[in-house]
């Protein structure tokens, strides 16, 4: 089989879809890099909801399909193994209980926030499914007395979602940076992803496969009416890397 033809196909289909997801951010993708539109900040980057959930219905297969593009780089790739030194991030800080840490707990609110992150990279790991429970909304809305009030307060109602309403979207183009980087370098992301089967080897993770049982995240059935063209990219990488998963050494 002709993998690397394979390879460079669905890597170009998913560099389309890419470039139409960018637009409909409004931002710009460079050399691998997120550009944001002239006068915007961190943290007051938002899109349209309605727009916020397009995207994000197409960036799942998207990040999906790109990790098993991932998988299928890294076939008969050997990366020989660096001991790298702990990081700053990565030490045990004074105010953690255990293991290393003092005891002393810091009030709520006393250590200032983490700064939003610049930049993020691609997970090599599907996210696993959990159980999600939806909460029940009463029907009935409590009317709460007091003593000395005659009349009772009043509970705001939960407003009703709108299609216009804007959603944060810093993160979201975070993701859409990360898949073009991505993109841009399989190789390097393929010796991520073997560095990661090693230290599963050494016992360092509790995953046996980066893919979920399972369809993979946000796919849809190619053959349905609602089928989109990464679907069908989805589809046929999926069962390409399953398939170098369970024959990893043959050639």
């Amino acid at each position: 089989m002709d993998w690397a033809g394979a390879i460079d196909k669905h890597q170009a289909a998913l560099k389309r879809l890419l470039a139409l997801l960018v637009a409909m951010a409004g931002m710009t993708v460079a050399a691998g890099e997120s550009q944001r539109t002239a006068g915007t900040d961190v943290g007051q980057n938002t899109l349209p909801r309605h727009l916020h959930r397009a995207i994000l219905r197409l960036l799942r297969p998207a990040e999906a399909a790109a990790r098993r593009l991932i998988v299928l780089a890294a076939r008969g790739m050997i990366v020989p193994h660096q001991h790298s030194p702990v990081r700053a991030s990565q030490q045990h800080s004074a105010f953690l209980r255990a293991p290393g840490g003092t005891g002393i707990v810091m009030p709520k609110g006393a250590m200032p926030p983490r700064p939003a992150p610049q930049s993020m990279a691609l997970p090599l790991l599907d996210p696993l499914r959990l159980p999600r429970h939806k909460p029940s909304r009463p029907a009935i809305v409590p009317r709460i007395r007091g003593f000395g009030l005659d009349t009772p307060s009043l509970v705001p109602a939960r407003p009703t979602p709108e299609p216009d309403d804007p959603l944060d979207a810093d993160r979201l183009r975070l993701r859409l940076a990360a898949l073009g980087r991505a993109l841009d370098d399989l190789p390097r992301q393929a010796r991520r992803f073997v560095r990661w089967r090693q230290r599963r080897r050494r016992g360092a993770f509790h995953r046996l496969s980066p893919l979920r049982g399972g369809p993979p995240p946000g796919a849809r059935a190619p053959g349905s009416r609602h089928a989109r063209e990464v679907d069908r990219t989805l589809d046929d990488v999926h069962g390409l890397a399953l398939w170098t998963l369970e024959h990893p050494d043959s050639s």
